[in-house]
């Protein structure tokens, strides 16, 4: 399974920017996937997950500005982020399960077995 992220830069504070994720290899579409972030000097953080039924999780922190949302016949991922604030600077990776059943929240890194090679978010203030 490969995942290639794309769609980061750099934005002013308030601004938007919408990340995609695209994955090849997998069977089925029984699969959860996320997007996970890492800011220099700390440690890499859930950001957002969708299970294959469409069931989401959200951090605190981004809960009402990020939408995630994926496009099963496309084995897409997306990351639609509003109102960026500074904070949200950081690198954004895509990850994704092997085939797991629904009804669970797999919300920690260590449930995922794929990861893209990251793509850099920067917000200005």
């Amino acid at each position: 399974v490969q995942l290639v992220e794309s769609g980061g830069g750099s934005v002013q504070a308030g601004g938007s920017l919408r990340l995609s994720c695209a994955a090849s290899g997998y069977t089925s579409s029984r699969y959860c996937m996320g997007w996970f972030r890492q800011a220099p000097g700390k440690e890499r953080e859930r950001v957002a997950t969708i299970n294959s039924d469409g069931r989401t999780t959200y951090a605190d922190s981004v809960k009402g500005r990020f939408t995630i949302s994926r496009d099963n016949a496309k084995n897409t991922l997306y990351l639609m982020m509003n109102s960026l604030k500074p904070e949200d600077t950081a690198v954004y990776y895509c990850a994704a399960t092997s085939d797991r059943p629904d009804g669970i929240d797999w919300t920690a890194e260590a449930d995922y077995d794929y990861w893209g090679r990251g793509t850099q978010v920067t917000v200005s203030s």
